[in-house]
């Protein structure tokens, strides 16, 4: 039990969170310690029984079992990489701007959710972490199965492709992907290309409660991620399958 506490104590602070919450939750459905029915976004219950948890949960649960158990645990890993190298690259000293990127996402997924009927977010929001990571090192060659090599900047249409073909979806995939291509675009594109302020700011309550120590660096300036080499090594997931980026 130790070592499980040192691996969590050792995630950046919203990764760790956000990392349990996505373990607690699908196993609390998988064994029925709470019924997977309440964790789901469902918009009946949530504006006309006023289920006001729902949009909460819907974002850490994933329905686990034997035919899912892969797709959960790619999820898993791709939330555990992107997320970390985002809260402690282009992120680090900032975590009142991360809170806010993962807020943003996770709020807009929210209201995709509800006006489109998608009832499970995690899957959207973990991709639209990854997406943004993609395309701030968009010219990195990352490994995908199989020993194929590819500039981050396809890797989420990969994924969505996969998920495409072998599951018959790609739906959530896509509303991660599009989330995370209107975060670029308001916080990091727009201000670089018209050299202004982001469209969309980090409010001042949440500096107040995740006081920023180089918060002058602000959006719109090019992401530190560019300007160092890469210093990690290749992640290796499954038998013979590499993923993540040199």
């Amino acid at each position: 039990m130790s070592e499980i506490g040192n691996f969590f104590n050792s995630l950046p602070f919203f990764t760790r969170y956000w990392f349990a919450l996505s373990i607690i939750f699908p196993l609390a459905g998988r064994f029925g310690l709470i019924n997977p029915s309440y964790l789901i976004l469902e918009w009946a219950a949530f504006f006309q029984r006023f289920q006001i948890w729902r949009p909460i949960t819907a974002a850490f649960f994933f329905p686990l079992g034997p035919n899912t158990a892969f797709a959960y645990m790619l999820n898993l890993y791709f939330l555990y990489n992107y997320s970390i190298k985002l809260e402690t690259g282009l992120f680090a000293g900032r975590p009142a701007d991360y809170c806010f990127l993962l807020l943003f996402n996770w709020l807009t997924l929210v209201t995709a959710g509800l006006a489109l009927n998608v009832w499970l977010l995690m899957e959207p929001l973990i991709l639209s972490v990854l997406y943004i990571w993609c395309q701030i090192n968009k010219d990195m060659i990352v490994n995908f199965w199989f020993g194929t090599r590819m500039k981050a900047v396809y890797l989420p249409w990969v994924l969505f492709g996969f998920n495409f073909i072998l599951r018959g979806g790609g739906f959530e995939e896509l509303l991660g992907i599009l989330v995370g291509h209107l975060y670029y675009i308001l916080t990091i594109t727009y201000p670089q290309e018209r050299g202004g302020s982001a469209l969309i700011q980090t409010p001042q309550i949440l500096y107040d409660y995740f006081p920023s120590p180089n918060r002058a660096a602000g959006f719109g300036v090019p992401p530190a991620a560019r300007q160092r080499p890469a210093n990690r090594g290749g992640h290796s997931w499954g038998r013979g399958h590499t993923l993540g980026e040199d």
